[in-house]
C-alpha cells in the first residue's frame, strides 16, 4: 500500500463505484429494491431489498457530496428512480411500511441522510409529487415507540429531515431521544447502546458507527435549528472517544472482533471520519487517513467481497457464525459508513496530509477504558491490540444468560477472533454447541458441560488491572443471543470472581471460587478450567504440543497463543476446531485445568499469552483478611496488584 494522497482518494472513489455497480444487476426493474442473492434475514425479502436500496444510497450519497457534481454513473439518476417507484403506494415494488416492518424505520435514517448529503443532486430534482410521497412515507415515524437503544436515532434524523423539508415532525420526538442519549452516556466519550436492566453495559462498535455518528448528523442536518450547544457537546464527546479508539486498531488495519454486527466490517471507520467531517477529533489528517486506507485494505484483501463484487455475510470471508437474525444479504453494506471520507473534498488535510503511523506501530501502550470496563494492551512488535475485557456484556442483570461469545469473552483482539460455531440466524438447533472455552473461565459440571459467565458483576477497573465476579450457571438451552438469549431453565452454581493484570503480550487472570450463600459446605466437584487465545492455523498443521501446565500455539503467520498455569492449574491441553472462527477455517485454543474438583477459597493463576515476544511476569500470592492478592511483577519494573475479594 504505497499510493500517493491523490491516489488514495481515488482508490476509495473507484472501490465505491465497484461496490454501487456491482449490486445494479440485483435491482428490480426500477430500481425501488435490490434483492442480492443469499439467505433472507428473519425481516424477510422485502426488508432486505429496501436494506439493498438504503444502505448502498448512503453509499451514493457520500460518493456525490464530495465529487463536486462529478457523476459520470449516474448514482443521483439512479436512486431518484428508485425513491420514486420505492415511494409509490401503488407500486408493486414498494417499500414496506413502519407498520409492516420494524426494520424499515432502520433503513428510513440511511435514506434521510443520504438525501440530505444529496439535497441538491437528488431532493431539489424530484418533482412534487416524490418529494411528497418521501415525506408520507418517513411521517408514521412520528410518535413511533422505538427500542431503547441507537434505534431512537433512526427516529431523530428521520424527523430533522422531515422537518427541514415540510414533512411531520414532532419536538417531543426530539426532545426525547436528546434526553435519552445523555442518560446512556458513560463518560470519556463512550456511550452505552441503551441501558440493559437500567445499567450501562452495551459496549460495542455501535458507539462509533451509531452513538456517535446520528447525533452529529442530527445537528447537520438542522442547522442553525439545532439546539444550542448541542453541536458542541457531541464533538467534545466524539472527539475523546477517539482518543480511546486509535488504540483499538491493530497494525494489520483491523478492529476489535467484539459485538454484534461484526459484518458491517470497515463501518468501524465512521467515527475517525466523522471526527474529521466535524472538527471533532483528536487525530492528525494523516493518522485518520491512514487507519481508514489499512482498513479497507485488510478487508479488500481477506475476502470482504466475492468475485461478484458483492459484499459477504462475514468477516475476512463468507462466515454465518457471527451474524445475528437481523442479517441479511444487504446488511454488510452498512459498511457504506465507513465511506464517509469522500464526502470531505479532495482538498481537505485528510486526503492531502502524508500518513502518519499508527498508534500501535509507534510503541507499546497500556491504557485502562474505565466507561466500557475494558484494559487494553498494544504490541509495536507485532502490531497486536488486546483487550481484557471486565465490564460490558450485553445482558440484563436480573437474570442468567448463555453467553455471547461477542460480549461474554475476557479477553478480544485484533489478530483473533472468539469462536462461534453455527449460525445464530438458522435457529437454536445451529448455534447450540457454545460450550465457552476461548478466552473464558468455566465450571465443568459432573457430565462435562461448561457454565456461562453472563451477567458479569463490575467490582474494579484500576490502572492496569480488572476484577468482576459472575455466579456460575448451566442453561439448558445455550444458545446465544445479544438481547438476552432464549427463555431457559438453569442450574445455579458457585461464584467465580476473576482479576487480570494485563501488559505487552502477557495478561495475569487469577481467579478464586466460592459458594453461593446456603452452600457453604457443598462441592460439587466441579472443576475449573481458564481458556485462552483462539488462533487461526493452517490447513492440515497440527498445534504445537503441550508440556505439564504449559501449551502453546503458533497460528496462521506466526502469531503465538500461549498459556501457562502459574497457580493451580497443572494441566494444560490445546483444542482444535473447524468451521467455527470468522479468522480462519481452523483454529486451536490452548486451555488449563485443575488436577481435580476445584476447592473454594483458593487463588488460581495463569499466564496467557498473545503476541511474538516478551518475557512472562513474576507472580505470588497472599491472604489480606478474606481476600487474595496477586502480586504481578513486570520485567520492565512495572508491579500490579489483582485483589480478589472474599465471597459476597
Amino acid at each position: 500500500m504505497n499510493r500517493t494522497p491523490s491516489e488514495d482518494r481515488a482508490h476509495w472513489e473507484q472501490t465505491a463505484d465497484r461496490l454501487l455497480l456491482s449490486v445494479r444487476p440485483y435491482a428490480t426493474d426500477d430500481h425501488a429494491l435490490i434483492h442480492l442473492p443469499g439467505t433472507a434475514s428473519f425481516n424477510g425479502r422485502l426488508s432486505d431489498g429496501l436494506e439493498g436500496f438504503a444502505r448502498t444510497f448512503l453509499l451514493a450519497s457520500f460518493r456525490l457530496a464530495g465529487a463536486g457534481g462529478h457523476d459520470p454513473h449516474d448514482l443521483a439518476g439512479w436512486y431518484a428512480a428508485g425513491l420514486a417507484a420505492g415511494t409509490d403506494p401503488h407500486n408493486s415494488s414498494r417499500w414496506p411500511t413502519f407498520t409492516e416492518c420494524n426494520q424499515a424505520k432502520v433503513e428510513a435514517a440511511s435514506i434521510a441522510l443520504a438525501l440530505h448529503e444529496t439535497r441538491t443532486l437528488v431532493w431539489d430534482r424530484l418533482d412534487d409529487r416524490v418529494r411528497r410521497q418521501v415525506l408520507d412515507w418517513l411521517a408514521p415515524m412520528v410518535g413511533n415507540v422505538m427500542p431503547g437503544n441507537n434505534w431512537i436515532w433512526f427516529q431523530a434524523v428521520t424527523e430533522a429531515f422531515a422537518r427541514t423539508t415540510g414533512g411531520t415532525w414532532s419536538q417531543d420526538d426530539l426532545d426525547r431521544v436528546i434526553t435519552l442519549n445523555d442518560g446512556w452516556y458513560a463518560g470519556d466519550g463512550w456511550y452505552s447502546d441503551g441501558l440493559t436492566g437500567g445499567e450501562r453495559r452495551n459496549y460495542d462498535h455501535y458507539n462509533g458507527w451509531a452513538m456517535h455518528l446520528y447525533p452529529l448528523w442530527f445537528c447537520r442536518i438542522l442547522g442553525a435549528d439545532a439546539p444550542t450547544g448541542l453541536l458542541d457537546r457531541y464533538r467534545a464527546r466524539l472527539r475523546r472517544f477517539l482518543a480511546d479508539q486509535r488504540l483499538l486498531i491493530g497494525a494489520n488495519g483491523s478492529p476489535l472482533v467484539q459485538g454484534r454486527s461484526l459484518t458491517y466490517r470497515h463501518a468501524a471507520l465512521a467515527p475517525l471520519w466523522t471526527g474529521a467531517l466535524f472538527d471533532a477529533t483528536p487525530l492528525a489528517p494523516g493518522e485518520t487517513r491512514a487507519a481508514a486506507n489499512r482498513m479497507l485494505d485488510h478487508f479488500e484483501r481477506h475476502g470482504a467481497t466475492d468475485n461478484r463484487g458483492l459484499l459477504t455475510l462475514g468477516w475476512h470471508r463468507p462466515f454465518r457464525g457471527v451474524l445475528q437474525v437481523y442479517s441479511g444479504p444487504a446488511s454488510p453494506y452498512w459498511a457504506s459508513k465507513g465511506f464517509i471520507g469522500l464526502a470531505l473534498p479532495p482538498e481537505h488535510p485528510v486526503w492531502t496530509a502524508p500518513q502518519q503511523p499508527l498508534a500501535v506501530e509507534r510503541g507499546d501502550y497500556t491504557h485502562t477504558l474505565a466507561a466500557p470496563g475494558w484494559l487494553v494492551s498494544g504490541t509495536a512488535s507485532d502490531g497486536v491490540v488486546r483487550i481484557v475485557n471486565h465490564g460490558g456484556d450485553h445482558a440484563d442483570p436480573s437474570r442468567p444468560h448463555a453467553d455471547d461469545p461477542c460480549y461474554a469473552r475476557f479477553a478480544y483482539s485484533t489478530h483473533t477472533a472468539p469462536e462461534t460455531p453455527g449460525d445464530p440466524t438458522a435457529g437454536p438447533a445451529s448455534c447450540a454447541a457454545t460450550d465457552p472455552l476461548d478466552n473464558a473461565v468455566v465450571l465443568l459440571d459432573a457430565a462435562g458441560r461448561t457454565s456461562h459467565r453472563r451477567p458479569t458483576v463490575r467490582i474494579s477497573v484500576d490502572g492496569a488491572t480488572a476484577v468482576s465476579r459472575s455466579r456460575a450457571h448451566w442453561p439448558e438451552n445455550a444458545t446465544w443471543d445479544p438481547f438476552g438469549g432464549p427463555r431457559t431453565r438453569y442450574a445455579p452454581g458457585p461464584w467465580i470472581t476473576v482479576g487480570s493484570a494485563l501488559r505487552g503480550a502477557f495478561e495475569v487472570r487469577a481467579v478464586r471460587v466460592d459458594p453461593a450463600p446456603g452452600e457453604e459446605r457443598t462441592n460439587a466437584g466441579h472443576v475449573l478450567r481458564v481458556g485462552g487465545w483462539p488462533v487461526a492455523i493452517d490447513s492440515g498443521t497440527a498445534p504445537d504440543a503441550t508440556t505439564g501446565a504449559t501449551a502453546e500455539i503458533t497460528g496462521t503467520g506466526g502469531l503465538v497463543s500461549g498459556i501457562t498455569g502459574a497457580t493451580g492449574l497443572p494441566h494444560a491441553r490445546i483444542a482444535v476446531s473447524s468451521g467455527g472462527n470468522a479468522i480462519g477455517e481452523r483454529s486451536a485454543t490452548p486451555f488449563l485445568e485443575t488436577a481435580g474438583p476445584v476447592e473454594h477459597g483458593t487463588v488460581h493463576v495463569a499466564l496467557i499469552r498473545l503476541g511474538n515476544g516478551g518475557t512472562p511476569p513474576v507472580v505470588t500470592t497472599r491472604a489480606e483478611g478474606n481476600d487474595i492478592l496477586v502480586d504481578v511483577g513486570w520485567p520492565d519494573g512495572n508491579q500490579d496488584t489483582i485483589r480478589l475479594p472474599g465471597p459476597r
